[in-house]
Order: structure tokens, then sequence, then C-alpha cells
């Protein structure tokens, strides 16, 4: 039985930015909602959107390799995924929602011979740019057969941001099972949804993510298609990333056995403590989101009057971060380019372009250079200090308006 755990009103989708020849059209918008299935502990989006939509209804904007931050993050990734594996030259790696390439090209780098998938027309050619053979399409058990053809069973499969994209998860799953050799390692990491809800960080939630996962709800799914948590970690990335490890477990043997009893899945203690640290803390109750909604609510009304109280005095805000978490937070809180002057980002790939419905203009950071005072709206909040530290050397007379908490 599910139930709806939290609703933040109509939305388009956070990660298609809009060009200058679409702006006299709308795009769609869809309601925003989460839901718990009471039965599994799975939280899941509400409404169901068209995967193809959200990534080629115009040019998917986001990229892994978009600042300094997140390549050195990528780059970490491979190296301590490689060391952690003991993977050797020629080892076989497979990325699933590999966008431009970047992290597949450090596995290349350490040897390994690669191969990329990814959805986005767009991004495929970037990567295909960077030399990394990229199948342009959505993964599912029924395309995991087709790469296994063409490149055999890989000893590492990664899917970072990306699983929780999938419209089926247990589908995603099962084709990973297809494609990993069988001593093949699965490593995925996306946003851990404890740390989403603990922290108040609402804006990750957008229809791009249609699952958020929980060691809980990783533990349970993958035991379902015969994978087994090996390890798992959170990282410092995305306000708190779930990284985990997996591998195929071995057939209980005996008559008799249900659907999900087939696997010899075992749970280890560093797993077990993560699901009751969920459970304490009330990750599976409706009464923990009927409070997070009211704060968030009760946030907004104290938020809008500080940004009314700032214009009032006509001073320009400009949004720092053309992310999708802050179109989730702009649209929420109904900050159009009435409120906004612009919003910035380092990606190219997104100057120019303009926020979804709030139809706010994205340019570089130099545009503070025309401003005496100005505020700057920091969405990106997860690289804050970075984002302070360059614009001060642009204008040291940036007042800086920090995100409610």
């Amino acid at each position: 039985m599910k139930s709806r755990i939290i609703d933040l009103g109509m939305h388009p989708f956070a990660d298609t930015f809009i060009g200058k020849k679409q702006l006299p059209l709308s795009e769609p918008v869809y309601s925003l909602q989460c839901l718990l299935d009471k039965d599994t502990s799975e939280i899941s989006l509400g409404v169901d959107t068209k995967a193809d939509e959200r990534y080629n209804l115009y040019n998917y904007s986001y990229t892994s390799s978009n600042s300094k931050f997140a390549r050195n993050h990528w780059t970490n990734y491979a190296k301590e995924v490689s060391e952690k594996l003991n993977l050797s030259e020629g080892s076989k790696v497979i990325e699933i929602g590999s966008n431009d390439g970047f992290l597949t090209e450090q596995f290349k780098n350490l040897g390994c011979e690669v191969i990329g998938i990814d959805p986005s027309n767009y991004m495929a050619r970037l990567a295909m740019d960077r030399g990394i053979k990229t199948y342009t399409t959505l993964f599912d058990l029924e395309v995991s057969e087709d790469i296994r053809g063409d490149f055999g069973s890989a000893d590492l499969i990664v899917a970072n941001n990306v699983f929780n994209h999938s419209n089926n998860a247990c589908n995603f799953a099962q084709g990973v099972v297809n494609l990993l050799s069988e001593d093949g390692v699965f490593v995925y990491e996306l946003p851990y949804w404890y740390n989403t809800i603990k922290d108040k960080k609402f804006d990750q939630i957008y229809h791009e993510h249609v699952t958020y996962f929980t060691v809980k709800s990783s533990y349970e799914l993958l035991r379902k298609v015969g994978l087994e948590i090996i390890d798992v970690e959170v990282v410092d990335y995305h306000g708190g990333s779930l990284r985990v490890f997996a591998k195929k477990c071995g057939m209980k043997q005996g008559p008799g056995l249900g659907f999900d009893e087939v696997f010899d899945v075992k749970l280890n203690d560093k797993v077990a403590s993560m699901i009751k640290e969920e459970e304490d803390f009330g990750l599976f109750d409706e009464e923990t989101y009927q409070e997070f909604m009211e704060e968030l609510h009760s946030k907004r009304n104290k938020f809008m009057k500080e940004i009314y109280d700032i214009k009032s005095q006509g001073y320009s805000i400009i949004g720092v971060g053309a992310a999708a978490k802050g179109n989730t937070f702009l649209n929420f809180y109904n900050l159009d380019s009435t409120v906004l002057d612009y919003v910035t980002d380092a990606s190219e790939h997104k100057q120019g372009k303009y926020t979804p419905l709030t139809r706010i203009p994205i340019v570089g950071d130099e545009i503070f250079a025309e401003y005496d005072k100005v505020y700057a709206l920091i969405l990106s909040w997860n690289i804050s200090d970075i984002i302070k530290e360059n614009l001060k050397k642009i204008n040291d007379k940036i007042e800086f308006l920090s995100l409610p908490e």
C-alpha cells in the first residue's frame, strides 16, 4: 500500500533548460510528489513521466564534469574503486549513465577496457568526442543482452546518479546481473534519502529522480535479483551520497522457496546497522514527513519575506548554480525572472539558456562585476564555500543569501 508523503506542487523537468527558440513555448509540468510503499519501504515519485522526454525533450544539460569539484570527485572515485576491487590492465568496465564520458575516461586512463551507456543523444555525442564508445539508449534487461553480445561480461559496472533515474529499477538491476561476470561488482552512487530528509534538502527531489534509495530499500531490491551488498558508505557528494558495492550471490537449495527467497543473500553487520539507524529515525513513518512538510512551508513563508524586503529596497538578487536542485527550489518558492535578475553557472552547456518555467536567463559569474551591492542566492549549496571564494574575487560587495535550513 502506497501513501503520499511529500507534495511540492507542479514542476517542469529540472534538468531541461530552455533555449531562446523554445521561450515562446510552454514545457510540460507534472505534480512532484513522493510515495512511500509501506510493504517494501520503497520511496518513489507519484507520477510516471517518459524517460525519453526527460533526456531528449531539449538538450539535457547536466554534465558530470561541470566543475573542478565534480572532476576531482570522479577522478578519485575511479582510483578508489579500482584499488578496492583490484582492477588490472584490460579489466572490463561498463558505465550506465555515462553522461559526457568523464568518469568512463578515468577508468580508460587506468588501463581498463570501457564502454558507456546513456539515453541522452547530446551527452552521448560529448562522450564519443572523448573517444568513449557509447550506446545511446535507456538501459534495461533487453539492452543488456545486446551489450553482452558485443562486449561480453563486465568486471565492474558503475551507475552513478542513474540507478535512481530508471522507471523500472528492478528490471535495471536484472540487466546489471545479466552483464556482470561471476566475480564482477556493481557499484552505484546516488543521493541518500536519509540525508535528504534529515538535513531538510527537499531540492534533491525532481522528476529525473524516480526512486529515492535508502540502505533498506537498496538491500530489498538487490536481493530480489540475486545481488548482495558487500559494502556501503556515505560520501560527501550532493550533500551526502550513498555508495553501494554489490556482487552476485549463490542460490538457495530446497523445494518450496518463494520468489524473494531463492537467493542466498547475506545481511552484513554494517548494512544491518545502517538500516536500524534509518528505522529509528522514522524514515519509513508517515509522521516524519508530515513534520517535514509543515516545516518546509513555514520556512518558505519566512524566506519569501526576506526576499521581498531586499527587493523593496531596490537591490538585485542573482541565483548561483543552474543545477536541477536549484530548479526545484526556484519553482517551489515561485522565484522567477521578476525576482532574480539572472542565474549564473560555469557550464557552457547552460549559459545562454533559461531556467525551466521560471524563465531566468543563465549567464557566467562575471555578471557580478556589473553590479555595486548585489545579493547572491547560492542554489548549489553543496559547493557553497567554493562559490563564495570565487565570487568574492569578482565583486567584494556581494551579500550572500543562504537557503533556509
